[in-house]
């Protein structure tokens, strides 16, 4: 990959793939926070939307969870803990690996599930098929990195990853350099998450926004009114 086109894919495309997330998110949520769903279809094959969904969402979870923690946590903070690159990368490597196992099967199943049934396939858009395929592709994309990192076991990869990702989020200049000479599996794994959330306020994905998290802290109690019955003149 020439030095040009490492620059705009992970230089200049991440701030692009970014700040569409974050403004488009916003100008949904500010126009039609009471209009977006998931648009489920739970009342078809119910059983194995219960599967397909239980299994992508707990695996999707552990996913970007690792992800973010292990990205985004500065190098000296594990170097300080005594905990080294070839352990860190062991442990990414093996619950990553389950987490996506998990992941694909239940993301095979809910694709299965939407484009074998007409009533299903009938009641779906393009966006609704496009972001499973894609995620289908990114998760793909995910477990094939595990057989490169068991080869390079020295964490070399996944340092130049981390200071990339902590190059992007604190708008430091250069991060591009750091992912110039990785594995060709990691840079497509990189682009094909940008772009998921480049797509992120345009499809159903953004449903993940409506998630009820504040509930579980909110204080005091929901007041409801009793129905007063109706007097007959």
């Amino acid at each position: 990959m020439s030095q040009a086109l490492n620059t705009i894919l992970f230089g200049v495309y991440p701030y692009i793939c970014l700040t569409v997330f974050l403004l488009g998110s916003l100008v949904r949520f500010d126009r039609e926070q009471y209009g977006w769903r998931s648009q489920s279809s739970q009342l078809l094959r119910r059983r194995q939307l219960i599967w397909g969904s239980n299994l992508f969402h707990v695996g999707i979870l552990v996913i970007l969870l690792g992800h973010t923690g292990g990205l985004l946590t500065p190098v000296v903070v594990f170097e300080a803990l005594g905990i080294s690159h070839t352990a860190k990368q062991l442990v990414a490597i093996g619950v990553g690996g389950v987490a996506g196992m998990l992941c694909l099967i239940g993301l095979v199943m809910l694709l299965h599930r939407r484009l074998s049934d007409p009533r299903i396939l009938k009641t779906s858009s393009f966006a609704d098929i496009a972001v499973l395929v894609l995620l289908l592709a990114q998760l793909l994309l995910g477990l094939g990195t595990i057989a490169v990192s068991l080869n390079h076991l020295d964490g070399a990869e996944m340092v130049a990853l981390m200071n990339w990702a902590q190059h992007i989020v604190t708008l430091r200049p250069d991060a591009a350099a750091f992912v110039h000479g990785v594995s060709p599996v990691f840079k497509c794994h990189l682009v094909l998450g940008m772009t998921l959330f480049l797509l992120f306020p345009f499809t159903r994905l953004v449903h993940v926004w409506s998630a009820p998290i504040w509930y579980l802290g909110r204080r005091g109690y929901q007041i409801v009114r009793t129905r007063r019955p109706v007097e007959r003149i």
